[in-house]
C-alpha cells in the first residue's frame, strides 16, 4: 500500500482560538496552513469574519484566503480542487499542511473520504426556488428525494436549494450520493472543546471588537463596491449591520442578533464536528 501523507486538521467553532493554534503549530512543525472557513475565500471580507490579519499570520503562508470576490458562488467542489492543490503544494516542499477552520462540510469532503457531486450551479433555477418558502422547499425536495429531510437536522433554504439542483440535474437523489470513501491522508485530528459557556462569552467579546474595528465601515465599504449580493447579505455579520443601515433596528439590535446569530452558528459547527468521533468535541 502506498503511504497517505501526513496532514494536521484542526477543527472547531468560532471563536475558539483555532487560528492562533494553527499559527503555533506551524511554527513548531514546520507547516503551512489552508483555511477550512467558507467565508475566509471571499476578498474584502476581513472585520466580520475574524480574518487572520497579516500580523496574526506571523509569516506562515495560508492559503484559501482571499482568493475570490464576493460575486462568485464559491462551491464545496472548488474547495476540495483548490485545497488538494494546496496540500500537494504544501508537501512538496517538505513541509506539513495544517487545515484549520469551522465550515465541517470542508473537512468532510476534503479529509474524510466523501464524494461530492459535481453539479454547476443553475442561476435560473436558484432565483426561481429562492422565491419558495423553506415549507414549499421542504415540499418539492420530498417529492424527488423523500430521505433528504429526515437526514438533516437544521433544514436550511440554501442547502435545500442545492439538494432540489442537485437532485434535478443528475436523476438521483440527493440523499444517496456522498458516498464515503477511503480517506485520502494520514489525518492528526485535533477538536477544541470548550464549555459552551466560554464559547458565548468568546463570542460576544470578540463582536464587541468587530465594532470597535470599524465592522459598520467595512459592511458600506463592501455594498459600496458589490451592491446588495447574497454572499453579503446573507453572511452573519454584515446582515445584521445592514438591518441597522436600512433603519430597520437599532444599533444595539443589530449587535444583539449578530452574537446570537453567531452564537447559532457555534452550535451547528459543534452538531457537526460532533459526529468526527476523531475530535473529540462532546
Amino acid at each position: 500500500m502506498t503511504k497517505k501523507s501526513k496532514v494536521i486538521a484542526i477543527a472547531a467553532p468560532t471563536a475558539t482560538g483555532k487560528s492562533k493554534l494553527a499559527v503555533e503549530l506551524a511554527h513548531k512543525l514546520n507547516g503551512e496552513i489552508i483555511s477550512a472557513d467558507s467565508r475566509l475565500v471571499y476578498k474584502g471580507f476581513k472585520i466580520a469574519v475574524a480574518k487572520p490579519s497579516v500580523e496574526e499570520q506571523e509569516g506562515i503562508p495560508h492559503y484559501l484566503m482571499d482568493i475570490v470576490e464576493p460575486e462568485i458562488d464559491y462551491s464545496v467542489a472548488n474547495y476540495l480542487d483548490d485545497a488538494t492543490k494546496a496540500i500537494k503544494n504544501i508537501i512538496s516542499k517538505g513541509k506539513i499542511p495544517i487545515i484549520a477552520g469551522g465550515t465541517g462540510l470542508y473537512f468532510r469532503v476534503l479529509l474524510e473520504g466523501y464524494d461530492i457531486p459535481r453539479v454547476e450551479p443553475n442561476i435560473k433555477l436558484r432565483e426561481e426556488l429562492n422565491q419558495l418558502t423553506l415549507k414549499e422547499l421542504t415540499e418539492r425536495i420530498s417529492k424527488i428525494d423523500k430521505n433528504y429531510i429526515q437526514k438533516i437536522k437544521e433544514p436550511e433554504k440554501r442547502k435545500i436549494i442545492r439538494a432540489i439542483e442537485v437532485s434535478e440535474a443528475t436523476g438521483i437523489p440527493f440523499s444517496e450520493m456522498n458516498k464515503q470513501k477511503e480517506p485520502p491522508y494520514d489525518v492528526e485530528w485535533i477538536g477544541i472543546n470548550l464549555p459552551r459557556e466560554e464559547i458565548y462569552e468568546r463570542i460576544n467579546k470578540r463582536v464587541d471588537e468587530m465594532v470597535k474595528n470599524g465592522i459598520v465601515e467595512e459592511t458600506q465599504s463592501l455594498l459600496k463596491k458589490h451592491g446588495r449580493i447574497h454572499n453579503i447579505t446573507e453572511t452573519i455579520g454584515y446582515k445584521e449591520i445592514i438591518q441597522y443601515l436600512d433603519k430597520e433596528i437599532s444599533f444595539e439590535k443589530a449587535i444583539e442578533l449578530l452574537k446570537q446569530h453567531t452564537r447559532n452558528y457555534a452550535k451547528r459547527q459543534l452538531t457537526w464536528f460532533r459526529r468526527n468521533k476523531n475530535l473529540g468535541i462532546t
